[in-house]
């Protein structure tokens, strides 16, 4: 059975890496097609699958035709180093995600820094992916569920799972949390 997280995640990289060759933003990209700019920023963070229509509108804004846009190989990220502001976010709400590089096209981790604004959460609903994912908690507190287990991380506490299993964060106490984390392989 194909994994559909992961080939929404490969769609959304593969349209972000042909969108930023053409040297479009998220929003003029989004103008030419007339669609919003959050359905762009969805469809890249691998949120949501477009229909075929919907995905020709969007490459006819570039333009690149559909058989092109599929036969497109990205260039794998060379980039070693990143400042603070080249972090790339991918979350949205309460929830921070900034993810280190922006094309995770042939790379076999991803690497994230996690801010939980007070009272923030993945949401109430456990998702699952194919991949295994750990992290420390920097700052703050932050409630993780894995299957039936549950615990509370501070500072210094982390974790480490199978990420097929349901899984949730939720933040807990007076402080934003921070985390840092890392999944094998890139997927959301």
């Amino acid at each position: 059975m194909p994994n559909t997280a992961s080939n929404d995640f490969e769609l959304g990289q593969r349209l972000r890496a042909v969108r930023e060759a053409a040297g479009l933003s998220q929003r003029a990209l989004a103008k030419r097609a007339e669609v919003t700019n959050s359905t762009i920023s969805q469809i890249e963070a691998g949120k949501v699958n477009p229909s075929v229509a919907a995905l020709k509108r969007i490459l006819d804004g570039i333009p690149v035709a559909m058989s092109d846009f599929f036969a497109f190989e990205p260039e794998p990220e060379k980039k070693i180093f990143y400042a603070a502001e080249e972090l790339t976010e991918i979350g949205k709400g309460g929830v921070s995600l900034k993810q280190i590089g922006t094309n995770l096209y042939g790379r076999s981790m991803m690497i994230l820094q996690e801010t939980y604004e007070i009272g923030a959460d993945t949401g109430r609903k456990p998702y699952e992916h194919e991949a295994e994912e750990g992290g420390v908690v920097i700052s703050g507190r932050v409630e993780v569920t894995v299957g039936t287990q549950r615990k509370i991380l501070g500072p210094g506490d982390a974790y480490y799972f199978d990420s097929r299993q349901p899984h949730r964060f939720r933040q807990v106490g007076p402080e934003k949390c921070v985390v840092i984390s890392a999944c094998t392989p890139p997927t959301f």
